[in-house]
């Protein structure tokens, strides 16, 4: 039995998992996101998130400590410039993993995107939309009167500016 097991050692010993997610980590802090598996992209959010974290306070013992997980200098250097100055306000949750409908050829396995929140365009919260607050009572009539307001003053607008011409 596995009690208190929670690492998913996804088949590898010690060394060959330590190797696998520190590519995978550079990988994804380079390219900003990457497809794998699905178990691996939850290891790898366990193994990526801290060090994330720890980039929010650029000296020399954190950037010493990124670089002994990561042993790439070009991917600490994107982490301590880039990657930090967004993730500055953030209190985690740095990582997605979107599940992808295909699976791997070889093996049918599930596959998932892994990418980093900030970075991913079609999925920010850059303008709010402006919704009113709808409820069940009376709230057709009101935005029924907001439209034909904004229809009627635009009517005006257009009439006055023929005018003009």
């Amino acid at each position: 039995m596995r009690h208190g097991n929670k690492i998913n050692h996804l088949g590898r010993k010690y060394a060959h998992r330590k190797a696998m997610l520190s590519n995978m980590g550079v990988s994804l802090l380079i390219h900003k996101r990457i497809v794998t598996t699905v178990a691996k992209a939850k290891e790898l959010r366990m193994y990526i998130e801290p060090i994330i974290n720890r980039s929010k306070v650029d000296n020399t013992h954190n950037r010493r400590q990124v670089f002994a997980l990561l042993q790439d200098k070009e991917a600490v250097n994107e982490l301590f410039t880039n990657i930090a100055g967004k993730v500055a306000t953030r209190n985690g949750g740095y990582t997605r993993i979107l599940k992808i409908a295909e699976t791997r050829v070889g093996d049918n396995a599930e596959t998932a995107y892994i990418e980093l929140v900030d970075y991913n365009e079609n999925m920010l919260k850059t303008a709010k939309s402006e919704t009113k607050k709808r409820s069940r009572r009376g709230s057709g009539k009101t935005e029924k009167k907001a439209v034909a307001a904004e229809t009627k003053t635009e009517a005006v607008a257009d009439d006055t500016a023929a005018e003009k011409e």
